[in-house]
């Protein structure tokens, strides 16, 4: 194997964007309405690597999950940020005034909308699928309590994603996701990164945050129905109420997330295993879904974004750069 390719870069897709993350570096690259790209590049390096503890293996996951999450959410609202720049730009051109809102404003809205994200996903992934596990009377049986419980959650997800890239924006995005995938193929397989060579790959990728997910719903059937059943046998002697069994679960999530990390790892370095084929398909199923064919400027893109990661030459291309303020 050669030293690049033991180089790991991915990320995910923004607003009209796409975000990879180097080993030293994550780079946001955004197509503006002009056409030029406008590139946030930022210093990083994972909390897991500085500190040893945070590195081990099951901490890493949760630890990395988090950490993916925080970034997730600012690179998305930097890329919505210059979006709304480009409406507010066409806004005037038309000769319509636009209100700007202030700081506070915006910061409400955004805190309303993590609200009511998480209460759904709560309600939907949490208290639903065990309030109908417990309406067909399995809570005497821990793992077909959680089997049902999961095959609902698992339902919902899909279901969640189909109805979701029916909506234009989000068909656009899960392009741009095909295009960060393509870019990280043909980066790990050593094809030459010309936008043409890099078209020829698939948008399937093993080490997705899709294929995580689908991990991450499996494995936690399996980890709490064995938490149920020595709760139950050890503990209370008798069955679990849902909302004590709910409860104890959401503790156990750090661990589920930690096993499906080590996984997905484990499997993304051992895709010709029979066993490993077979659990990489749902979730790369699911990302037929998740990513769609982005067109050239969108693979264009995604490649100044992963080159600006990797600390590669960028200099043909019509870029910004973004001073990064934080």
């Amino acid at each position: 194997m050669t030293a690049k390719k033991e180089i790991s870069v991915g990320g995910q897709a923004v607003i009209e964007g796409v975000m990879m993350r180097g080993p030293e570096a994550l780079a946001t690259a955004i197509r503006r309405k002009d056409g030029s790209i406008e590139l946030k590049k930022t210093p990083f390096i994972s909390i897991t690597t500085k500190h040893k503890p945070l590195g081990l293996p099951i901490i890493r996951g949760f630890v990395s999950l988090i950490e993916m999450m925080i970034i997730g959410i600012k690179t998305l609202t930097f890329s919505a940020n210059r979006f709304e720049l480009d409406l507010i730009a066409e806004d005037e051109a038309k000769g319509k005034v636009t209100k700007k809102k202030s700081r506070g404003a915006t910061q409400a809205e955004e805190f309303f909308s993590y609200v009511v994200a998480f209460g759904l996903a709560f309600l939907l992934f949490g208290l639903l699928p065990y309030k109908m596990s417990d309406w067909m009377h399995l809570s005497k049986q821990n793992f077909y309590f959680n089997l049902f419980a999961g095959g609902i959650r698992i339902v919902f997800f899909v279901l969640y994603i189909y109805l979701i890239s029916r909506m234009k924006d989000v068909k656009r995005l899960f392009q741009y996701h095909g295009a960060e995938h393509k870019n990280v193929n043909a980066y790990e397989h050593d094809t030459p990164l010309q936008i043409d060579k890099i078209q020829g790959w698939t948008t399937i990728h093993p080490r997705c945050g899709t294929s995580f997910m689908f991990f991450v719903l499996l494995i936690g059937i399996l980890i709490f129905s064995i938490s149920d059943t020595l709760v139950s046998a050890f503990i209370l002697h008798k069955a679990l109420p849902v909302y004590l069994r709910l409860g104890y679960h959401i503790l156990l999530i750090p661990l589920v997330s930690g096993v499906s990390y080590e996984v997905l790892k484990f499997s993304g370095t051992n895709l010709k295993h029979p066993i490993v084929k077979l659990m990489t398909i749902p979730g790369m199923a699911l990302q037929r879904i998740t990513t769609q064919p982005p067109d050239d400027s969108m693979v264009e893109t995604a490649l100044v974004a992963m080159k600006a990661a990797l600390d590669m030459d960028i200099s043909e291309y019509n870029v910004t750069i973004i001073e990064d303020k934080a």
